[in-house]
């Protein structure tokens, strides 16, 4: 009896920390970025968890638009869904009108604005979408890489909102070349459209859930540094920056 308590102990005590390892793994990078920015010198965390709050309600409003105007049907396993997958972006529209939101008030200049709202709205995205499946299923007692690569996926999520809200800010400004708004709105839609997109190569080619993650990092470190070189080029070396930021 005796060896079946500590088998289990030890059970319980490896379970624990493969589940210790995905928060850390989740949410450091998070705490990080919050203490080494301009977020803690400007006490930013309440403006964070409104911006969290705008997540929440835009979610609500994606699904109850899904379930009013958008009736789910019946599928084949295996089979490509071309029609709901059409409907769900339209549906995330949704989520750089939220950002929108979040950037038109009032919490400080431009590049604060963008922390603010990459971080808050990817913070709440990851305690609804991604907290509740770590603590279920990498707490079980067989182990699974798929949490290791949630959690990785949760800070691929940070950088893609931080991009997304930079590229709202960038086309709602004023003082921005105009001339290049068509790059700023494509790669906005891009990344909109970025998890249906890896979807629907998925389903489509049969590819494994690894390549899918290589995609999704390589597709997001590549509109990242495009819209970063856009941000230095067009803002920050902006003779008119200093006026309007």
């Amino acid at each position: 009896q005796s060896g079946h308590y500590g088998r289990d102990l030890r059970i319980a005590t490896m379970t624990l920390f493969h589940f210790g390892n995905c928060l850390a793994l989740a949410y450091f990078p998070y705490l990080i970025l919050y203490k080494n920015s301009k977020l803690t010198e400007y006490n930013s965390f309440w403006a964070c968890a409104k911006a969290g709050g705008i997540y929440m309600l835009t979610q609500l409003c994606k699904m109850i638009v899904l379930a009013t105007f958008f009736p789910t049907y019946e599928v084949p396993e295996g089979k490509l869904d071309l029609h709901g997958e059409l409907m769900k972006g339209a549906v995330e529209l949704f989520d750089i009108v939220g950002l929108f939101v979040v950037l038109s008030q009032n919490i400080g200049k431009g590049d604060l604005k963008i922390l603010i709202a990459g971080v808050g709205w990817s913070m709440a995205e990851m305690l609804t979408m991604r907290l509740l499946p770590l603590w279920v299923g990498a707490r079980g007692i067989e182990f699974s890489w798929k949490y290791i690569q949630l959690s990785f996926e949760a800070n691929i999520s940070l950088v893609h909102h931080i991009i997304m809200a930079a590229l709202i800010w960038m086309w709602t400004r004023h003082n921005v070349d105009k001339s290049v708004q068509p790059l700023t709105i494509s790669l906005l839609l891009a990344m909109s459209w970025k998890m249906i997109l890896l979807q629907l190569v998925s389903t489509m080619f049969q590819v494994s859930t690894i390549a899918i993650l290589g995609i999704n990092v390589l597709s997001t470190i590549l509109v990242g540094f495009i819209t970063t070189q856009l941000y230095i080029n067009l803002c920050l070396n902006d003779r008119t920056w200093s006026k309007y930021n």
